[in-house]
């Protein structure tokens, strides 16, 4: 009985009404998508279904021999009947055992099987993705649906439909069962059926919103731990945070959750408590008249006992039906939360007919290059933003007909001030977006034609922020160059000037080097960056702002590691992004861009002669610092 009304609290528990939010139709296409994702496994579910329904058959069989078991024991017959019987009892324990091996076998492989098919096409989808989805999306909402809501769909085969498909067959056996003993006491035993499913759904309503409140509160404190346990979290936190108060809404947090634990205990027990004396009551209902049926001759002893034991196996499946529905619609939900993201189009794809960048140098030009970054309806979703509306701003130009051309081997330098458009060229050279007009070209084929594989080799990227994962410092060089041998991977570390640096780690190359790099200084963290661009070799070098956090020795140490690099003989062509105006004064081509225009283009004596808004940021970094006044200032001032 106990058992009944433990499987009973955690039917009523996950069949709660859905929220608002999970009220939506459901359409025959989203039915055809989740047959197609099990499609692969219908053999086996097939399999496990009828396992199922096997399973039900089996555990109504066994209440019906324990009464003949009786009725032998009673009429004294011969004993080899009682110990047929009871072998067959056990025959039936062992099959039913078995199936029940062989059922969670099917149902983990089936439901494994299923988060492994969902989850990679996510991950393989969202590595599709522009770069504005992932500003846009947080990271925590985008991994729940790789895992939550993953989850949450599996369960649509592994655990409803076997339990939908196993407790109707139960049920329905059951009761066809006891109504063939005594339709009496079915009868008198369905009347009792409210006072145990009411109580079930109203309390299993009110643990699950426990359970969803201590969620949501261990859900904030692991955002809070997550944020303030990153290297620039802590940094800010111990800058300008208050460790008391961080200390104490951490600790409401934790004392909150603390305190739904004891009432959860507490409800689930004073449950459980009450549905077993109701199910005792129900079972003491059955011997009493069951009992004076038998004793009036109305009913054999036996029978009596198999309808006691039959009524334990009534009231689950009753529960676990009731809240089926709900059960369907959360998972349906989960598929639909998942199709969500599958549904968003990549707005950079690769044609089914790219080619190859030629081979030999690589020149690079941008003619009538318009571009608007796009909006939030076009690469993102509310609920991945947890916002309620998406941002509607976006699309506005911001490169307006911008147009130059990088011969191979040439360095191109882009100037100006910050938020002209300088990075945003550099990123429709890699192709992390497309223009909205115009073309990007490298070595004369636009590279909306060519393949991302060809692309990725061709063009090195290196960004201001020198990111890197938490990994070993070779695992985070061979990210350009998987075959790199440990040779070459030294000789770019000796030419980007780390080599000293990483030989005298404990660990070498295996050095991991902590959460985006923090473990290693700024300028050794871009320094890598830096050997990772010369041990891929590309033929088109893109720097946005890569030596800004270096000092002034890193700087010079990168820079004549970068014109080796250029003037290896193998012609590479470079497009520069520099604040500092002086690494860029030996460039072939210096692009003055404001406002999202080229507004000057020249070299670095052409320029300065020309006295225009190059002239004017050159002459402001270096102007010499006016004198300070020696005058002693005032009390006022």
């Amino acid at each position: 009985m106990e058992s009944t009304a433990w499987n009973a609290m955690y039917q009523a528990v996950h069949a709660v009404p859905e929220r608002d939010g999970d009220r939506r139709p459901f359409s025959r296409t989203v039915l055809r998508r989740i047959a197609g994702f099990a499609g692969p496994h219908r053999r086996r579910l097939a399999a496990f279904l009828a396992i199922s329904v096997v399973t039900s058959v089996l555990a109504v069989a066994t209440p019906l021999l324990a009464g003949r078991v009786i009725n032998a024991i009673i009429g004294r017959v011969d004993s080899g009947v009682v110990i047929g019987l009871a072998l067959l009892i056990a025959a039936i324990a062992v099959a039913e055992a078995g199936f029940g091996v062989l059922g969670r076998w099917l149902s983990a492989t089936i439901g494994e099987g299923l988060i492994l098919h969902l989850r990679t096409a996510v991950f393989d989808h969202v590595q599709r993705m522009p770069v504005a989805f992932f500003t846009r999306t947080r990271t925590g909402a985008l991994v729940s649906r790789l895992n939550n809501d993953v989850l949450g769909a599996q369960r649509t085969f592994s655990n409803t439909l076997s339990g939908v498909v196993g407790n109707l067959v139960t049920l329905v056996l059951t009761l066809v069962v006891m109504i063939d003993l005594s339709w009496q006491i079915t009868a008198l035993a369905l009347t009792l059926l409210p006072v145990f499913v009411l109580p079930a759904r109203r309390m299993g309503a009110r643990l699950a919103r426990l359970s969803r409140e201590a969620a949501e509160h261990n859900a904030a404190m692991s955002t809070q731990m997550t944020e303030r346990f990153s290297a620039p979290g802590a940094t800010l936190v111990k800058l300008f945070g208050r460790p008391e108060e961080e200390s104490g809404a951490f600790a409401a947090r934790a004392a909150r959750v603390r305190d739904i634990g004891v009432r959860t205990a507490m409800a689930q027990t004073l449950f459980v408590t009450a549905l077993t004396l109701v199910s005792a009551l129900a079972l003491a209902v059955v011997y009493g008249l069951g009992g004076w049926y038998a004793l009036a001759g109305r009913l054999e002893p036996g029978a009596v006992v198999s309808l006691a034991l039959l009524l334990t196996r009534l009231y689950a499946p009753l529960t676990a039906l009731a809240g089926a529905r709900v059960d369907v619609m959360s998972a349906l939900v989960s598929f639909q939360r998942v199709f969500e993201v599958l549904d968003l189009r990549p707005l950079v794809q690769e044609k089914p007919d790219a080619v190859a960048v030629p081979d030999g140098p690589v020149s690079v030009e941008l003619d009538g290059v318009r571009f608007g970054y796009p909006s939030a309806e076009k690469v993102s979703l509310a609920s991945l933003e947890e916002v309620a509306t998406l941002d509607t701003r976006g699309g506005v130009e911001v490169l307006h007909d911008v147009s130059f051309r990088a011969e191979p081997g040439q360095l191109v330098a882009l100037v100006g001030s910050s938020g002209a458009g300088k990075s945003t060229v550099a990123q429709l050279l890699a192709r992390l977006y497309d223009t909205d007009s115009g073309s990007v070209r490298l070595g004369g084929v636009d590279v909306r034609d060519l393949s991302f594989e060809s692309l990725r080799e061709t063009v090195g990227f290196v960004t201001q922020d020198g990111h890197l994962f938490h990994e070993s410092i070779a695992a985070n060089l061979r990210l350009a160059r998987p075959d790199a041998t440990d040779g070459q991977i030294w000789d770019a570390l000796s030419r980007a000037r780390l080599g000293e640096l990483v030989a005298g780690l404990p660990d070498g190359l295996d050095t991991v080097v902590g959460e985006r790099g923090y473990r290693l200084s700024g300028g050794e963290r871009q320094r890598l960056t830096i050997a990772r661009l010369l041990l891929s070799e590309p033929k088109v070098v893109v720097l946005d702002e890569a030596t800004a956090a270096l000092d002034s020795t890193s700087e010079v140490a990168v820079q004549t590691a970068f014109e080796a690099l250029r003037h290896d003989g193998a012609g590479r062509t470079a497009v520069v992004i520099a604040h500092r105006l002086s690494t860029i004064r030996a460039a072939d081509l210096i692009l003055v861009v404001e406002d999202g225009r080229i507004v000057e283009r020249g070299t670095h004596a052409e320029l300065l002669a020309r006295a225009g808004r190059y002239a004017e940021l050159y002459h402001t970094q270096f102007r010499p610092p006016a004198p300070l006044d020696p005058a002693p200032l005032s009390p006022a001032a």
